[in-house]
C-alpha cells in the first residue's frame, strides 16, 4: 500500500537488517503467534521492514538551538504487512528535525507474512484477492499496533525533559496504513491523546469524532488508486464536529509519494504540513 504510482515495476531485493543503534524497544512484547524472523528488502527507492514482531521507536532530535519543544510520532505505511521505513519514516523524521521538531519513527508490529521473500512477492492469482476491508474493520483489528502507538507516546512523555519536548505538544503523522493507525490512536488510544495529527493518503471514510479531537492535516492525491475515489467523509466529520481540519487534494501523485522527489505537486505536502504546524504555533518554542 505504499508503492508510488510511477514505480510499479520495481522488484523486491533482500537486504541485511540495517543497524539501528538509536532504536528503543517499546516493551509491548512479541507479537503473539509470530514465527518468521524480521526481514528487510529494498523496493521503490526505499527500504522496507517485514515480519516486525517487536516494536521500537527511533528518535531524530533537532539541534538543541533549534528545538521548538514540539514532537511528532511518525508511522510509516505498508498495509500492515511491511513498513516503508525510509520514504515514510526516516526521511520524514529528518525533515521534521531540520525544522526544530523532535521526530520519532514508530516501527510497529506487523501481520505475519511468508518468511521467503520470493513467496511474499508473488502476486495473488487474478480474481483471488480478498475484498478490501473497510477502514472501520481494519481499525477494529489494530490492538497490537495501537498498543505500540500508546507506548510510543508514553515513552516520549517520560523522557520529555531529556529530549527537550513539551509533553502537551506531541503529534502524530501516518502514511496509508500508518494513517489508519494514526486515526485509530486518536479515537481509541486512550492516554495517547496526540496534540495534532496528519493523515497522509489514508482512507477518508466518515467516522465518529471525539469531542476533543485534535487538529488534523490531510493530504491525498486525486489519482490515488486506493482512496482517491472513496469520498471525503472524514473531512466532513471533522467539520461537522467543529474541529480544525486542513485538506489538500493534489491533482496527481498516486499512492505512497511520501518524500519521493516527484514532479507532481503532491511533493509539496511536507511544506504545506509544516506551514500548517507553524500556523498553529508548533514551530516556535512554547511561551
Amino acid at each position: 500500500m505504499t508503492t508510488p504510482a510511477l514505480a510499479q515495476t520495481d522488484v523486491m531485493a533482500p537486504i541485511a537488517i540495517p543497524t539501528q543503534p538509536s532504536a528503543i524497544v517499546l516493551g509491548t512484547g512479541k507479537l503473539a503467534g509470530a514465527t518468521a524472523p524480521e526481514a528487510w528488502h529494498r523496493q521503490y527507492g526505499s527500504v522496507f521492514a517485514r515480519n516486525v514482531t517487536v516494536a521500537t521507536l527511533t528518535p531524530f532530535l533537532p539541534d538543541p538551538g533549534k528545538a521548538t519543544g514540539t514532537a511528532v510520532i511518525v508511522a510509516p505505511g505498508g498495509g500492515f504487512q511491511t513498513l516503508s521505513m525510509q520514504n515514510e519514516g526516516w526521511d520524514v523524521a529528518r525533515a521534521l528535525a531540520a525544522r526544530g521538531v523532535a521526530a520519532f519513527v514508530l516501527k510497529y508490529r506487523l501481520n505475519p507474512t511468508p518468511q521467503d521473500l520470493a513467496t511474499f512477492a508473488q502476486p495473488a492469482p487474478r480474481g483471488t484477492q480478498p475484498p478490501r476491508p473497510s477502514a472501520a474493520a481494519m481499525m477494529a483489528g489494530l490492538a497490537p499496533q495501537i498498543a505500540d502507538a500508546r507506548a510510543a507516546f508514553a515513552l516520549v512523555r517520560t523522557r520529555a525533559g531529556e529530549w527537550h519536548v513539551d509533553p502537551a505538544r506531541i503529534g502524530m503523522v501516518g502514511f496509508s496504513a500508518g494513517a489508519m493507525l494514526t486515526m485509530a490512536t486518536t479515537v481509541a488510544g486512550q492516554d495517547a491523546k496526540p496534540a495534532f495529527i496528519g493523515n497522509i493518503y489514508g482512507p477518508l471514510a466518515a467516522m465518529t469524532v471525539p469531542a476533543d479531537a485534535p487538529p488534523m492535516f490531510v493530504a491525498l492525491a486525486a489519482d490515488d488508486p486506493f482512496f482517491g475515489n472513496s469520498g471525503f467523509g472524514l473531512i466532513e466529520s471533522w467539520r461537522a464536529a467543529k474541529r480544525p481540519v486542513e485538506f489538500h487534494l493534489f491533482e496527481q501523485g498516486g499512492h505512497g509519494f511520501g518524500m519521493y522527489p516527484k514532479t507532481t505537486t503532491s511533493t509539496g505536502w511536507f511544506d504545506e504540513f509544516t506551514r500548517w504546524m507553524a500556523m498553529h504555533g508548533w514551530l516556535k518554542p512554547a511561551q
